[in-house]
């Protein structure tokens, strides 16, 4: 039965570096990733791309149990695949992750796709990426982390990605986006941004990756026999 598989959820809002952490405790325990906000991200741009509302629950439901959707993971990244596509760099964009945000505040979506997440743990063990992961999805996992930062560094390191990329980028925009997409996800009705009681919260505002990294195999190893 795979709920004795353990699982590390780690929450937190865009732009703290849960996909960078999640990637590199996923190489170091040799376990399976799950990026739930790809998923909502894929809905979202699928949404998009057969002009579907961002409010028709009805037909986003319908969308979301038939997603096309697969992973192809790797030491160095994970790819994500709409109907076999490459779609990772597509779903990083700052609209589809505006669209996605505004999916997952609905209550019958995030139902749609609650069982297709709980789905990824499998042994050795699961790291999970995501906003609820701890708080519903994966209620009952030995390890929670939940990593925040101030809006406007998440800003800041966002600009720069953007940047490295050769977009050109406003400041002011960027933030006044996380902060909108922070007020959505906080305080929607269905699963709000929260962390779990019981889980570890580390501020990354001025902390590096490997400081992060090495926060959280500290408490994994306190939490889990290895």
């Amino acid at each position: 039965m795979n709920k004795i598989v353990p699982v590390v959820a780690v929450d937190g809002p865009s732009g703290v570096g849960k996909g960078t952490l999640c990637q590199a405790l996923a190489n170091h325990l040799k376990w399976h990733l799950l990026d739930s906000g790809a998923i909502y991200r894929v809905l979202a741009l699928s949404a998009l791309e057969k002009n579907i509302a961002l409010d028709d629950e009805n037909q986003l439901v319908n969308l979301a149990l038939n997603l096309p959707l697969t992973f192809d993971s790797n030491d160095i990244e994970v790819k994500v695949l709409l109907s076999g596509v490459d779609v990772t760099k597509r779903i990083r964009t700052e609209e589809t992750g505006g669209a996605a945000s505004k999916v997952a505040a609905l209550n019958k979506v995030r139902a749609a796709l609650l069982q297709r997440q709980r789905d990824f743990r499998q042994a050795p063990g699961l790291i999970a990426d995501g906003r609820d992961m701890g708080s519903v999805v994966f209620s009952d996992a030995p390890v929670k982390i939940f990593l925040d930062a101030s809006a406007q560094s998440r800003a800041e390191r966002r600009m720069k990605q953007l940047q490295h990329r050769q977009k050109h980028v406003k400041f002011a925009e960027i933030l006044q986006e996380i902060t909108e997409r922070d007020e959505r996800d906080r305080n929607r009705a269905v699963a709000p941004l929260k962390p779990a009681v019981d889980a570890l919260i580390i501020d990354t505002t001025s902390l590096s990756i490997q400081d992060v990294f090495e926060q959280s195999i500290t408490y994994i190893n306190k939490k889990i026999v290895l």
